[in-house]
């Protein structure tokens, strides 16, 4: 029996175990064509850049109709939801119809490349290593600089007089200087930015046509494995961000638990006099209990205006299942992909540093079914 998830639920029913996803059998090993490469796809229309291990494949051109059509997406309207203090959602459910989240969830745990990020942090004076409970990789860059677009595969294939001072690849820039000059190598010390490449930026466009008032920089993925990865309580509210950032987060792939509540310092607030201020402490207080989200394959959720400010989120560990990926359950794979604006320079080095690291690349093997390290040539994006 179906019994239909609303974001508005603390409890969810519990979820079926996903049945492994398979995907396309066919590897090619050889460098530096990526070795899931689909064979419907020429390996000319791959977008290649320096700061790639290896080139990204584009979307196939169904999906591709399917994200630019306004009669298939949003496959559902947005629901705005401020049912407490300081919060304001919109919620698609979904945005991409099932199918179409599925295959893009396959296509992105084939194509792309990831990490499996460790940094040090100080708490109390004491230094300790952390190891990100999830795969990572992430594409953009900051508002103080821009990257020329991708040619297209019938530009990059032209002989006409103009290629030979085209640039094969996208190149960076200042935002306020000649867009003729391109930015030096040492603009961002500790890690080059990587353009968003076409597989991704064509969901941020359909974002965009969905959301106007609302425009994006950054792409982050996190490609949850098991029901073991999960991401600890916080709030994307960076400075380098600004004040009451817009945060979009798709979900692609197995269903996970999308928790929120409010910040501790929050919940000291109580407003007016006398029974106005009792009724007001009992109303954020009654906030301290987290609100369970669960979201499928293809939802969209918006945190706008003062919620990063005011609310913490987090997605737990799940108990039950392991590896493997699919729609709908709840050990299977899953993407979460996050769409940020980043202001100035720091957001960028914190992006890259948090999501990039110094580590080794990681593959999706379609053999194995699992993430494994990737060995081929290519950047390490430092």
């Amino acid at each position: 029996m179906n019994k239909k998830r609303t974001l508005e639920s603390f409890f969810g029913p519990s979820s079926k175990k996903g049945r492994p996803s398979t995907g396309d059998s066919n590897k090619d090993d050889a460098a530096p064509t990526p070795p899931n490469h689909s064979p419907t796809v020429p390996p000319t229309s791959y977008a290649h850049h320096p700061t790639y291990p290896f080139p990204l494949s584009p979307l196939p051109s169904h999906i591709l109709t399917a994200l630019t059509d306004p009669s298939l997406t949003p496959h559902s309207p947005g629901k705005p939801i401020r049912n407490a203090p300081d919060l304001d959602l919109v919620y698609h459910e979904p945005f991409l119809a099932r199918t179409t989240a599925r295959e893009i969830f396959e296509f992105l745990r084939r194509e792309l490349f990831f990490y499996r990020v460790e940094y040090s942090i100080k708490r109390g004076g004491v230094e300790r290593g952390v190891r990100t409970p999830r795969f990572t990789t992430v594409f953009g860059v900051d508002d103080t600089s821009y990257f020329t677009p991708f040619p297209s595969s019938s530009s990059s294939s032209s002989t006409t007089s103009s290629s030979s001072t085209t640039s094969s690849h996208p190149t960076l820039h200042s935002s306020s200087s000649s867009p003729t000059t391109p930015l030096p190598q040492n603009t961002y010390p500790t890690h080059s930015p990587r353009p968003i490449p076409p597989c991704l930026a064509a969901l941020l466009s359909t974002l965009h046509r969905t959301h106007p008032s609302h425009r994006y920089n950054f792409i982050l993925v996190n490609y949850y494995a098991s029901a073991s990865d999960s991401i600890s309580y916080h709030s994307d509210d960076e400075r380098f961000l600004g004040k009451d950032p817009c945060i979009a987060s798709l979900s692609l792939g197995a269903t996970r638990d999308f928790l929120m509540k409010r910040k501790p310092d929050d919940r000291k607030v109580a407003g007016g006099m006398g029974n106005g201020r009792e009724a007001g402490r009992e109303r954020i207080e009654g906030e301290s209990k987290p609100r369970k989200f669960t979201l499928r394959s293809g939802d969209l959720l918006l945190m706008r205006g003062p919620t990063q400010k005011h609310w913490l989120h987090s997605v737990p560990k799940r108990s039950g299942g392991s590896g493997g990926g699919g729609e709908g359950g709840g050990g299977g794979g899953r993407i979460n992909i996050t769409f940020r604006r980043a202001l100035v320079k720091a957001g960028t080095e914190n992006y890259y540093t948090y999501n990039v690291g110094s580590g080794g690349v990681w593959r999706w093997d379609e053999g194995t079914g699992e993430m494994k390290p990737w060995e081929g040539r290519g950047a390490s994006g430092a």
